[in-house]
């Protein structure tokens, strides 16, 4: 198992209805690090280069104008596997089939309003994250409990 870094999204849908101190702290309560943070209105240059795959997919105007009618909160996350654990956290994409107990499960409410996103590889985490930081903004520091998990 890897130390990695993954980024998170937490989605317009969530940061309106003032849920993103609940969901940062379930990423903190598994064992992750915070190593960066960034609340922003996502435009629409940024949003075409975080969904470049999807280009010409059904799902993707209505995903970049999601995306871009509010604000955002990107997170940095780093622990081992953190990619696992993030997606293990969120849930299933869909929440009318995610478990009860992960983000989407508990707090999303449709498929295209899904509350959060989150890296699914190392690849894509290495593509997406300096989309929002630049290595200079993430800070690295051992935190008090990292021996522990």
């Amino acid at each position: 198992m890897a130390l990695e870094k993954t980024l998170v999204l937490i989605k317009p849908d969530s940061i309106q209805r003032g849920l993103a101190g609940r969901l940062i702290a379930r990423f903190e309560d598994k064992g992750l690090r915070l190593v960066g943070t960034r609340l922003l209105h996502m435009d629409a240059a940024r949003a075409a280069r975080l969904y470049e795959p999807h280009v010409g997919k059904p799902f993707y105007d209505g995903l970049v104008k999601y995306m871009t009618s509010g604000p955002i909160m990107a997170l940095c996350v780093e622990g081992y596997d953190a990619i696992g654990q993030v997606r293990t956290l969120m849930g299933a994409t869909d929440p009318s089939k995610a478990a009860p107990g992960t983000i989407r499960g508990d707090w999303g409410q449709r498929l295209d309003n899904n509350c959060v996103h989150g890296s699914d590889s190392l690849e894509s985490a290495a593509r997406e994250l300096p989309i929002f930081f630049e290595a200079h903004e993430l800070c690295d520091y051992e935190a008090n409990f990292t021996r522990w998990v």
